[in-house]
């Protein structure tokens, strides 16, 4: 697929639906990506290659994020221990 035309509204539409159905599956089943395989492969077949790997890292990024802010910050034990 040389040059990756830019996908259009109704194609960005319905990788935005795929990732959002998939990611209320992962949120439902606590993260088991086991249980949302068929979901996984319709965001994959949906989107770009690109926008999934940066879907991924905004998912694990706004998890992390929501954690920092339930749990609060917790420095590894190991730091600054040199």
């Amino acid at each position: 697929a040389a040059g990756m035309a830019a996908p259009t509204m109704e194609e960005r539409k319905a990788c935005w639906g795929a990732r959002d159905e998939f990611w209320q599956c992962l949120d439902s089943h606590g993260d088991d990506a086991s249980k949302c395989e068929k979901l996984r492969r319709a965001f994959e077949a949906r989107c770009p290659q690109q926008w999934v790997k940066h879907f991924d890292k905004r998912r694990d990024f706004l998890k992390y994020k929501k954690k920092l802010e339930t749990e609060g910050y917790h420095p590894p034990e190991a730091a600054g221990k040199s």
